[in-house]
């Protein structure tokens, strides 16, 4: 009898992988005896780039880090200059933030559960994921012209101001979506196949989480309530309702469910955000890191120069450091910047909710069967742009 163990790589190129990762599976017929995962095959040097960009220029970095959550990154990363600057951005804006934010959090949730639905067998949650998730990018392609990297956030508060359409635009969405949530619900929490395959599966308890530092769905998933928008509200979080879903098993079912619940939360807060949107302005205007009007510059020379000298030269904040982060769909993202007084940040540093949660696969999968492996890669729900950055 050979007792020899077999290596297996699982990825790079492979769609259970979401994204180039590898992992490289020690086997013992079908059961993990270990796994090591292989990262940096999408490695571009993100945060070395933003040390030679002005400060609004990083913006459209954030966007190509999480690609399915643009929106949190953009909102991350402006908050923490924002703190930087000791900047106060305008009540409508912070609004209009928070509803994007959570409109981006169900466009990334819609798009895990139908990809990971697919990985294990289920095709049909896919088509009406995604049937959802193409009415959001819809109205962010109306807000802002693009569908996946918006980059609709600016340093003191939006690129532009909204319009009614797109109040009943989100209105409409919020008025349907509990309702194709209930169907996404019909199609798998009570599916026996569905609860085979997840139940007991992948389990991290809150003080595995907690020591490897996993946060979001996965953290909320082992009995621990913690959500930035809760515990460090930020963009008048803590203006708006809703509950903070949580499990207790800390398996891939119990992230399930919290995922969809969080998509219904998500839900009321976009609806409360433009039912009780307030009037006035959507940007600091006047302020050093904010560009003038488009209308100024037509007959403003003051205005003309501004404008030239923060695309020429930059804003200059102060000298100093800061961290800031927002309760992105992966749980804490976060950036820290280290400003000298010039155009460009010293230091850019992300803290990626990707990366960090990807910490738990290897305690995950060992002792399981292959066809865990899957599972637990998908409700882990990592962005490879973000790992790798």
């Amino acid at each position: 009898m050979n007792t020899d163990t077999l290596s297996l790589n699982l990825g790079p190129q492979h769609p259970s992988t979401h994204g180039v990762l590898r992992v490289v599976l020690e086997l013992d017929g079908e059961t993990v005896i270990d796994a090591r995962p292989d990262i940096g095959f999408l490695h571009r040097g993100i945060e070395k780039l933003a040390e030679h960009r002005t400060y609004h220029q990083i913006i459209v970095l954030t966007d190509r880090l999480d690609y399915l959550a643009a929106l949190s990154n953009n909102l991350a990363y402006v908050l923490a200059v924002e703190k930087l600057m000791d900047l106060e951005v305008p009540r409508r804006a912070r609004y209009v933030r928070a509803a994007l934010a959570e409109l981006q959090r169900i466009a990334s949730h819609l798009f895990w559960l139908g990809t990971h639905a697919h990985d294990l067998g289920a095709m049909t949650p896919l088509f009406y994921a995604l049937r959802e998730r193409e009415a959001l990018m819809d109205i962010f392609e109306n807000l802002s012209g693009s569908r996946l990297t918006p980059s609709f956030l600016r340093v003191g508060g939006l690129a532009a101001d909204i319009d009614e359409r797109f109040v009943e635009s989100v209105r409409n969405f919020t008025d349907t979506f509990q309702g194709r949530v209930d169907e996404y619900e019909t199609l798998l929490t009570q599916n026996p196949i569905w609860r085979s395959r997840t139940k007991g599966v992948g389990v991290l308890d809150a003080g595995q989480c907690i020591r490897l530092g996993i946060s979001g769905p996965m953290l909320r998933s082992a009995g621990v309530p913690l959500d930035l928008r809760k515990t460090q509200p930020y963009s008048c979080y803590d203006e708006f309702h809703f509950e903070i879903p949580t499990g207790k098993a800390g398996d891939v079912y119990d992230r399930y469910l919290v995922r969809i619940r969080e998509m219904r939360e998500s839900a009321r807060i976009a609806r409360q955000a433009v039912d009780g949107l307030p009037e006035g302005p959507w940007t600091a205007a006047g302020s050093p890191p904010v560009f003038p009007a488009k209308e100024d510059l037509k007959h403003n020379i003051t205005a003309v120069i501004r404008h030239f000298g923060l695309v020429m030269e930059g804003m200059k904040p102060p000298p100093g450091e800061v961290y800031h982060a927002v309760e992105s769909p992966r749980g804490e993202l976060g950036f820290y910047l280290v400003s000298d007084g010039g155009p460009y940040p010293v230091r850019l540093k992300v803290r990626p909710p990707s990366f960090v949660n990807l910490q738990g696969l290897v305690k995950m999968v060992r002792g399981r069967l292959l066809a865990d492996v899957v599972a637990v890669i998908g409700a882990v729900d990592i962005v490879l742009a973000e790992v790798d950055r």
